[in-house]
């Protein structure tokens, strides 16, 4: 038995490899991943959420650039390495976008950054305030590569911070839903009768509620946040698996390996978690896969009506709410590169589904 199992698996591999599109869609989805990850390594701005402001220069263009006189703060930040890595670091220092400076009798005036051709005001700052009056290593030219939003944030920085929500809301949704969903769905389907009856009753309710609608009225009942979110869209997702869950252990529980285990006197648990369970996982890949993308652009309308993820915290749904209109202003890239990104991790979620739901199809 396990030799033949392990020559499905490998049969099935085999067929997966051969498709051009899901082991494409594998590769982007596994460098979204590392990016969500290690997103404040690769984010130019690595303070939290990527939230540092400069209101002289927002709604830059792509490739704008500019210098940036950083004023040290005497207020040290307590982070250790891994809390910068994961969770980005507390930027206590005063960044001020400037157009020209000069240093005269140890105070060093500046022209802050004005746009649309304006000038701006002229301040100083005495040069003792930097360490060793070394005041040079202060200034440096900043690099905007996607531009700024409408705060003067760094995009390219919030863009990649904003894939964590929705790369891992796939993850914890779809875990959610198929604890949920194999729990119903086995309850329902292996002993049928009045348990399938009710079982079959609540997900039919559920069902017939709009997606949308529910998880909105979950994420009210337990309040705007990053993890209600995440809850939200798992409770609202467990009802496709378990009608499939349900349908498939119909059709095994009549298979002669169950009937053998039960004449060997194995009790239900293992029946289902250990002979019957594994037989069916092949639908549970290929619909949780689906959910994946399901729940990337569920979160996304969440964000987008303002009950997702809350500021400052970085999300590709907020970032359209916060720029839909700069489309019709003459910028439309502020919505339509978080737009863009939303639809390359879904249609790469889609494409795997597809290239698995063919790679363990056994009539092929």
């Amino acid at each position: 038995m396990t030799e033949t199992n392990n020559s499905l698996t490998s049969l099935a591999l085999q067929k997966f490899k051969k498709s051009f599109w899901g082991v494409f869609s594998l590769a982007i989805i596994g460098c979204i991943g590392l990016i969500s990850v290690f997103a404040y390594l690769f984010a130019p701005d690595a303070s939290k959420n990527a939230n540092q402001m400069h209101l002289s220069i927002h709604s830059q263009s792509p490739g704008f650039e500019v210098q940036m006189l950083t004023i040290p703060s005497e207020i040290e930040s307590e982070h250790n390495f891994f809390s910068k890595l994961f969770f980005g670091q507390e930027n206590t220092d005063t960044e001020i976008p400037i157009q020209s400076y000069e240093v005269k009798g140890g105070v060093l005036n500046y022209v802050e950054y004005a746009s649309d051709g304006l000038q701006g005001l002229k301040k100083q700052v005495e040069l003792k305030q930097f360490p060793n009056k070394d005041y040079e290593t202060y200034i440096d030219n900043r690099g905007f590569l996607f531009g700024t939003d409408k705060y003067g944030r760094d995009y390219l920085s919030r863009i990649l911070i904003g894939s964590r929500i929705s790369f891992f809301i796939g993850f914890v949704a779809v875990f959610i839903s198929l604890i949920v969903g194999l729990l119903m769905g086995s309850l329902a389907g292996y002993y049928g009768g009045k348990i399938d009856a009710f079982i079959m009753w609540i997900i039919n309710i559920t069902w017939s509620i709009p997606t949308l609608l529910l998880v909105i009225a979950i994420t009210l009942a337990l309040g705007k946040g990053f993890w209600q979110v995440f809850i939200a869209v798992g409770l609202t997702m467990w009802v496709e698996v378990a009608r499939v869950v349900r349908g498939q252990i119909i059709s095994a529980k009549e298979m002669q390996y169950v009937t053998a285990a039960r004449a060997l006197g194995y009790n239900d648990y293992r029946i289902i978690l250990k002979h019957i369970l594994p037989n069916i996982f092949g639908p549970l890949i290929v619909i949780s896969a689906a959910n994946f993308a399901a729940a990337i652009l569920i979160e996304s309308g969440l964000s987008f009506l303002g009950i997702g993820a809350q500021p400052p915290m970085a999300s590709w749904g907020a970032m359209i709410k916060d720029h839909y209109n700069y489309i019709i202003l003459g910028k439309p890239y502020l919505a339509l590169i978080p737009g863009l990104c939303i639809m390359l991790l879904v249609m790469a979620f889609m494409l795997v589904g597809n290239a698995l739901r063919d790679a363990l199809d056994v009539k092929t």
